[in-house]
């Protein structure tokens, strides 16, 4: 009888982790289908390789929303997605492998560090909306850094050169971003406590 009641405990405990499993896996494909459709919201700037998009946005939200382990997972799904010549970066782009080495593979490699980082801050303590844009602001500015140096060395630019097109231009938009994505985390958290 007892063996019964362990393969029942046992069968029942498998059923759970595989469907957390599934449930996890289902959240890094949406979350990597947020990431594409706010990839092609492009604009792109005719001084600088760089388009303005929603992606750092969507980047931050989903490290807000999401536990560090599945944000990351996320973002490693989305540039492997990307990689595999799906079309789920900027249309404003090589495509592909290429994108991810060309002048804007700063920022995309930054994600799957953006993202876990941006989770672990913001459980670490309240969920204030100024928390919150402080937590997405760092998360931006890591984005910002790791796109203009690797936009440094793939084009060999100067300091100010690189500054004026590869973070200037971008600041206004990520005050906006920033903001969206602490008001969308507190409104989040808050929907949970309820």
């Amino acid at each position: 009888m007892s063996r019964m009641v362990s393969a029942a405990v046992l069968g029942t405990e498998e059923r759970s982790a595989a469907s957390e499993l599934l449930r996890a896996g289902g959240i890094v494909l949406a979350g990597s289908a947020l990431i594409a459709v706010c990839a092609h919201v492009a604009v792109p700037l005719w001084f600088t390789p760089v388009p303005v998009t929603l992606q750092p946005f969507a980047v931050l939200v989903l490290g807000m929303l999401l536990g560090p382990r599945v944000a990351f997972a996320t973002m490693v799904a989305y540039l492997a997605e990307g990689a595999a010549g799906l079309p789920v970066f900027t249309p404003h782009g090589l495509g592909g492998v290429a994108q991810l080495l060309g002048p804007t593979g700063g920022y995309l490699l930054s994600y799957p560090v953006v993202a876990p980082l941006v989770s672990v801050l913001w459980r670490l303590g309240s969920r204030s909306f100024y928390r919150g844009v402080a937590i997405a602001g760092a998360g931006s500015l890591v984005t910002l850094a790791m796109g203009a140096a690797w936009l440094g060395i793939y084009t060999h630019a100067g300091a100010m050169t690189v500054l004026n097109h590869a973070v200037l231009p971008f600041l206004p938009g990520d005050v906006l971003k920033v903001a969206a994505a602490a008001g969308i985390a507190v409104g989040a958290s808050r929907f949970k406590r309820k």
